[in-house]
């Protein structure tokens, strides 16, 4: 193949990533809050630029096979603490850990190891990636998620991160990470 096909290929297949900041709109504002014409169009366009996912909003992935897995960042707690003696952050580095909710909100079954498409960042843009480890706050999420439509899973996914660090967001895609379409929720 030829350099240039190459770069034209790779160039379209980077136009389908999709990052998401918008939380899922909950039932009770979509029935409820609507104003007639233009004048409501305003306001929910405006809604959604201000709009950026926060802990406790719900975003819904899509996957490769049309997986659709509702993302919810329920708690986090920083720094968090090794359930035992003999798993402990790197030196120099604390854990952080975050609470997530994945719901099946498609009509087949997912199957998954989440945390592969897990990350968070600071507010320049460095990436810090899972950490194997159970925490005090609670079970750690499946590394082997399988849940039928309507399904859910719950738990807690660790992170090592340096102690000088302000975590300011966390980003989960789908298929181990590979899949186009990332969520991404503010943390602070």
């Amino acid at each position: 193949m030829s350099t240039a096909v190459f770069t034209a290929v790779l160039g379209l297949a980077a136009c389908d990533t999709e990052v998401t900041a918008t939380p899922d709109k909950p039932a009770a504002a979509a029935a409820g809050d609507e104003k007639p014409g233009k004048e409501g169009e305003k306001a929910e366009q405006a809604q959604e630029k201000e709009a950026a996912a926060k802990v406790g909003d719900a975003i819904t992935l899509k996957g490769f096979e049309d997986e659709k897995i509702e993302v919810t960042v329920v708690k986090v707690v920083d720094p968090a603490k090794s359930k035992d003696e003999f798993m402990t952050p790197d030196d120099g580095n604390r854990w952080l850990g975050i609470q997530f909710q994945l719901v099946n909100k498609g009509d087949k079954a997912y199957q998954d190891s989440p945390t592969n498409g897990m990350q968070v960042a600071d507010a320049d843009g460095q990436m810090f990636q899972t950490a194997f480890g159970e925490i005090t706050a609670g079970p750690a999420l499946s590394s082997d998620v399988r849940l039928a439509p309507g399904a859910k899973a719950l738990g807690w996914v660790t992170f090592d991160v340096p102690k000088d660090v302000k975590v300011s967001q966390v980003q989960v895609a789908l298929n181990s990470g590979m899949a186009d379409h990332t969520g991404q929720w503010k943390l602070q």
